[in-house]
């Protein structure tokens, strides 16, 4: 807990330990079926984040079963399900309430060896930073709720959000790296700063250098901001010094509030081009080399043009 690591572990023997997560969200988009696939895609990842190998599954579910008809819930715990079995890992039951809106997600158990667990908070100055995933689905999400997204953007956002994080995590298995994360609901300046923080190192990143998908900036300026992301930049804008360049907008893009995001890996500099290609053999489609760990024991970011 003292440096928010992505899931509990549990050891069991020397050679053997428990990967244990929960994670449940609200819908983000209104196919059901798509819904499911995301919810378990963002409860799965945790799993992955700690270099772990998810195997069983517990469904959780609150819905509306007076508003509602049950096959909408059918639909979301086949999308579940299907996104769990492409995962290799089993749903083998769970538990429902009656609720207001709609609730899933997955309790989720992995296996793990004590000695290749992947931290949070093991970065080493000089580490070079990657990102697995583009950002902006808080922005999108909300355009969604005010049915200002066009369909070829929610299109292209359900496909980041429903793709897993399993060649990420294989990737940086085989290539070894220091430290990594997944990046959710405090988005990349949050998480970045739980690794600085408990890595007791600082970062240095290039806005430039991230990755976003097409047109989430111009919903940005369009004031199309959940508040999630404004409350996350205000938490960590203290730890941060921003190039001047870099406005509001560009700030918050930063601090958004994603759901089933990518991970953020922490690679020797010696094995950064071995991570690239380890990367892009796994079918990672999004490979940003983003910034690098430096030597800082106030955890501070520092955020470039």
């Amino acid at each position: 807990m003292s440096t928010a690591d992505d899931a509990a572990v549990y050891r069991l023997t020397p050679d053997l330990a428990l990967v244990q997560t929960v994670d449940y969200i609200t819908p983000l988009v209104d196919d059901p079926y798509q819904y499911g696939q995301i919810a378990a895609a963002n409860s799965i990842s945790d799993v992955y984040a700690m270099g772990g190998r998810p195997v069983l599954a517990l469904n959780i579910v609150a819905f509306p079963t007076d508003a509602l008809p049950m096959d909408v819930l059918g639909d979301i715990l086949r999308g579940g399900a299907d996104k769990a079995a492409e995962a290799d890992v089993r749903i083998i039951g769970g538990h429902s309430v009656d609720d207001k809106e709609p609730k899933y997600g997955l309790a989720v158990t992995g296996l793990v060896h004590p000695d290749r667990i992947l931290r949070n908070s093991t970065a080493r100055p000089g580490d070079r930073l990657f990102l697995t995933k583009p950002l902006g689905m808080g922005i999108i999400a909300t355009a969604i709720k005010r049915e200002r997204a066009s369909a070829d953007l929610i299109e292209r956002a359900v496909r980041v959000m429903t793709t897993l994080n399993k060649g990420a995590a294989l990737a940086a298995i085989e290539v070894g790296v220091d430290a990594c994360t997944d990046i959710t609901g405090f988005g990349l300046l949050g998480h970045l700063r739980e690794m600085t923080a408990g890595s007791r190192c600082g970062a240095r990143i290039g806005f430039h250098q991230v990755a976003f998908l097409d047109g989430v900036t111009e919903l940005a300026r369009q004031g199309l901001v959940p508040g999630g992301t404004q409350r996350n930049l205000a938490y960590v804008e203290p730890s941060v010094t921003f190039a001047a360049a870099l406005g509001s907008v560009e700030r918050l893009l930063l601090a958004d509030a994603q759901t089933s995001g990518g991970l953020l890996l922490a690679v020797p500099s010696a094995r950064a081009a071995r991570l690239r290609e380890a990367l892009r053999a796994q079918g990672v489609s999004t490979v940003a080399e983003i910034g690098e760990i430096v030597d800082d024991p106030s955890g501070r970011i520092t955020v470039g043009p």
